[in-house]
């Protein structure tokens, strides 16, 4: 006899116990193949309807308020459930109809009043209706709230809101500086003095599209608490960055070396001579000058060239340190001596051994350990010096310059981790003369080496150890056997380090510790060895790398600035992804972003109001710490490869950035994020530098277009891209990129006044390191607020807060 199947008996529609609806013409005892819907409401005016979500237009970020907006919709109580209805089918088997909501049930009239009243009420509470079973229901999904900051507007700019205001007068720029010559000063109000001010300048600096800062807008917004010592004018610049350790010496037993003796402590090739001996790196092959007519340089170590010697409006300068660069860092000068050596520029530069050097996390080297530190001049050209052909300096606002290496210190301390010379000036008058035999100090510089410590040296003066040894060659090799001041920990090692003052030091150590050191006493006190941290706090569970204070004084009760006081904020970045802010008066560290990439780099910014980090996918991110925004940060921009530095300026709101593509870049962190801007971001990339593995040979570009830093929230796709099509439009590069081209350090000039604010400097993993002179330009040429005085409301009739005349 034939088979019998077994009749289909009707089965749980889990799609409708979950209030989803399903179709009426299709059999649904199996597996359904259509996607399953939420039940809303007829008029579809529910918050929570993605599509539905206003568009903001003026005030808007970039998207991230709205994301927290519909994340906070909170849970509301279960629905009394409504029996569900049956209808027969042709087998006369029961089968489950479509849900019915009491929002769409059909009705008499008298009834819809009613409906429509309940409906409200339940709209008003911020939740969809569910549909009515008599099983319970499943709970809505809803996304999960990451972190909970204050939210005092849904559709906040990112303005950068001030931590401390000055209200004395500051300084500011006359005339367009030239390099190597004594600026135009005056006076003006400053840009915190009160909020309509600090609005309009805000909004000003937006309008610069340079990349660099523009001159009028110059202005010194540190804060020191040495500058209340003095009974100086405070609108001057020697008040506010005065000089310190004026009883401090170079310590004994330094020494000069010749060349062959100080072979050991330069950086060398990979390879040995035939008898074991080091022998100098090779020279590096680069390519300089406008695309496709570029012109190949042999750079020996110690050589410098200017680009003006290959471009018509050149005003850089490239010199070759030997080997990757991992230290760079200005000298600070005061301003009364900086005539006696026509405002000459002092840089250190810190390179590795060899190229092969690797460093160890955690690794301490045992002492000896022959490493170097080279004093770099950027001066003016000697008169009887070859100049470019290219060279006209009256149209770039910079007299004709060289970098030059005056003097190298010979360390035992290893290779250095990270160099920074102390904040305020430091060096000896130099319009005295004093015995020869005792140099004068240069200044002081503080550094992490590979040994594990963190020591810092004072720097004899290049000038009077050539007048000492009678000697015009350059370099001179100085060996200093021992640092002024060393600090090591036991179990752990020095990593990075920031100034707070020239007294107070933060240390990020390689077992997620940070140490907070009062080096003021130990160096005045003549402290050599180890000394007690004043703070030690666990912040993060691997090493820490990046490190900033935030260079704000803390208030009283009242609410009152304490200018006499130490910072106690700190921003730090470590290997385990965690970006926090640490207040050292409660050691306990609070997270406001994590991500799976290593934080290798943390500035603060006076003019953003917050520190500024990086982000997972190489984005660079700008955090607030004032009380309002604490915490909430912006997308900046977005380089093509891993971020390895970035550096802010006291004197402007550009920022500097150099990434592992070879590429130099700056941004305006001033520049408005509303959406629809009359200006747009740009992104300036200042040099592309690249290499090739088969011929061993460098590139560096230049002049390349400024590209417009796309506003998008996190999860909103731009007009130009569908679900079918790729992200187009950006021009990146992807790949790995040789390590020879990362650019590892940058850094603004910060300590030589408004002058020389525009200079920029970086170095690579190729030993090539640049110094830039970089101009700011206003959009469309215009001043904004017809002219600087009236800006800045130093003149009559200055109140009107229109941009144009």
């Amino acid at each position: 006899m034939p088979r019998e199947l077994r009749s289909r008996k009707p089965r749980t529609n889990y799609a409708a116990l979950a209030g989803c609806q399903v179709d009426e013409g299709k059999d649904h005892g199996g597996p359904s193949s259509s996607k399953a819907q939420p039940q809303i409401s007829e008029e579809n005016d529910s918050e929570y309807a993605p599509e539905d979500v206003p568009t903001q237009k003026g005030n808007g970020d970039d998207g991230e308020s709205s994301l927290t907006d519909l994340m906070d919709i909170d849970e509301e109580e279960e629905v009394v459930a409504k029996p569900r209805k049956t209808r027969k089918t042709r087998d006369s088997h029961a089968e489950l109809g479509p849900p019915t909501s009491r929002t769409s049930s059909p009705g008499p009239s008298k009834g819809k009043s009613k409906q429509k009243a309940h409906r409200q009420s339940l709209k008003t509470r911020g939740v969809v209706t569910p549909t009515s079973t008599p099983a319970p229901s499943l709970p809505t999904s809803r996304p999960g709230k990451m972190y909970a900051l204050p939210n005092p507007s849904a559709h906040h700019r990112h303005r950068a809101i001030p931590i401390y205001h000055r209200e004395d007068q500051v300084e500011r720029l006359d005339g367009p500086p030239v390099l190597f010559t004594e600026p135009k000063i005056t006076f003006t109000n400053s840009m915190t003095v009160d909020q309509p001010l600090t609005e309009r300048i805000s909004k000003a600096w937006g309008y610069n599209v340079g990349p660099g800062p523009v001159w009028e807008l110059l202005e010194d917004r540190s804060c020191f608490k040495e500058s209340v010592r003095l009974n100086s004018d405070p609108r001057e610049e020697a008040s506010r960055r005065p000089r310190v350790y004026r009883g401090l010496s170079v310590r004994p037993g330094w020494m000069v070396l010749d060349y062959q003796d100080a072979l050991t402590y330069l950086p060398t090739d990979v390879v040995t001579t035939e008898d074991g001996k080091v022998k100098p790196p090779p020279p590096v092959a680069c390519y300089l000058g406008p695309f496709g007519e570029q012109t190949r340089v042999l750079f020996e170590m110690f050589d410098s060239h200017t680009t003006s010697e290959y471009f018509k409006e050149g005003s850089s300068y490239i010199f070759n340190a030997g080997s990757p660069v991992w230290g760079l860092d200005w000298c600070p000068t005061h301003p009364a001596d900086r005539p006696f050596r026509q405002f000459k520029q002092y840089l250190a530069v810190a390179p590795f051994p060899s190229r092969a050097h690797a460093p160890s996390v955690g690794f301490k080297a045992q002492r000896p350990s022959p490493a170097c530190v080279q004093i770099w001049a950027l001066q003016p050209r000697a008169a009887e010096d070859n100049v470019g052909e290219h060279d006209d300096f009256s149209e770039k606002g910079c007299e004709s310059g060289e970098m030059r290496c005056e003097m190298v210190l010979c360390l035992n301390a290893g290779p250095a981790q990270d160099i920074k010379w102390c904040p305020l000036p430091a060096h000896d008058p130099w319009d005295d003369m004093r015995d020869v035999r005792i140099p004068r100090k240069l200044g002081v510089l503080a550094g992490t080496f590979e040994d594990g410590s963190l020591s810092v040296y004072v720097v004899p003066d290049p000038l009077d150890i050539a007048i000492a040894m009678r000697s015009d060659a350059s370099p001179i090799f100085v060996k200093l056997p021992e640092p002024t001041l060393r600090i090591e920990l036991e179990n752990t090692s020095c990593w990075s380090l920031d100034w707070a003052n020239s007294e107070v030091l933060a240390v990020g150590c390689t077992n997620g510790c940070i140490a907070i050191y009062d080096v003021g006493n130990a160096l005045n006190e003549g402290i050599c060895t180890n000394i007690l941290p004043m703070y030690y706090m666990y912040v993060h569970q691997s090493a820490v790398r990046a490190i900033a204070w935030i260079r704000a004084p803390p208030t009283n009760a009242r609410g009152d600035p304490a200018t006499s006081e130490d910072p106690t904020v700190i921003a730090s970045g470590g290997y385990d992804g965690v970006e926090c802010l640490i207040d050292i008066r409660d050691p306990h560290g609070y997270v406001v972003n994590r991500t799976r990439d290593v934080i290798t780099t943390a500035t603060y910014s006076v003019f953003a109001a917050g520190p500024v980090m990086i982000d997972h996918d190489n984005t660079v991110k700008a955090y607030s710490v004032s009380p309002t925004m604490l915490g909430r940060g912006h997308i900046l921009m977005e380089p093509d490869g891993p971020v390895w530095h970035v550096h802010a300026s006291d004197y402007h709101p550009q920022l500097a950035v150099g990434s592992a593509d070879g590429s130099c870049s700056t941004t305006n962190l001033l520049k408005s994020m509303r959406r629809g801007g009359l200006v747009p971001l740009f992104v300036h990339k200042i040099y592309q530098l690249d290499y090739s593995r088969k011929t061993g040979e460098y590139r560096m570009l230049e002049h390349f277009i400024p590209r417009v830093t796309q506003e998008r929230g996190p999860s909103v796709k731009t007009k130009a891209q569908t679900d079918d099509e790729p992200l187009s439009g950006s021009g990146r590069s992807t790949g790995a990129w040789p390590p020879e081209i990362g650019v590892h350090r940058v850094t603004w000039n910060c300590g030589n006044g408004l002058g020389c604010a525009s200079l920029l400097a970086s170095g690579s993993g190729s030993g090539l390191c640049r110094v830039d002179w970089l101009r700011g330009r206003w959009f469309k040429d215009r001043v904004p607020y017809v002219d600087v005085p009236k800006m800045r409301k130093e003149i009559d009739g200055g109140g009107d807060d229109s941009m144009d005349d």
